[in-house]
């Protein structure tokens, strides 16, 4: 009986609210680790916060992994309606 393994995934909490510091922690560990499936648990930030880093962050995945996936887990409905027509394809986000 042949199984089929997921792909595996990480999970990546930023140190800080910060959304500047944490596009840096993010895109540092995207640079310095293989990720090409991960989740990013950025519900601890604010709606305009984390429009921003998951954009700023998939877009740095997308380049190194473009047939890659990165699974953000938010706090809020309106960051998946804000980043709709911004998404590159290799983000899906998680309430």
């Amino acid at each position: 009986m042949l199984q089929q393994l997921l792909p595996q995934t990480s999970t990546l909490i930023p140190n800080t609210s910060n959304p500047r510091e944490a596009v840096e922690y993010i895109n540092t560990y995207i640079e310095k680790y293989h990720c090409e499936n991960m989740s990013v648990d950025i519900s601890f930030m604010n709606v305009l916060d984390a429009c921003f880093v998951s954009t700023m962050c998939s877009t740095k995945h997308f380049i190194k992994y473009p047939e890659g996936k990165i699974n953000w887990i938010i706090s809020s409905d309106l960051v998946r309606e804000f980043n709709k027509d911004l998404e590159l394809g290799n983000m899906d986000y998680i309430l």
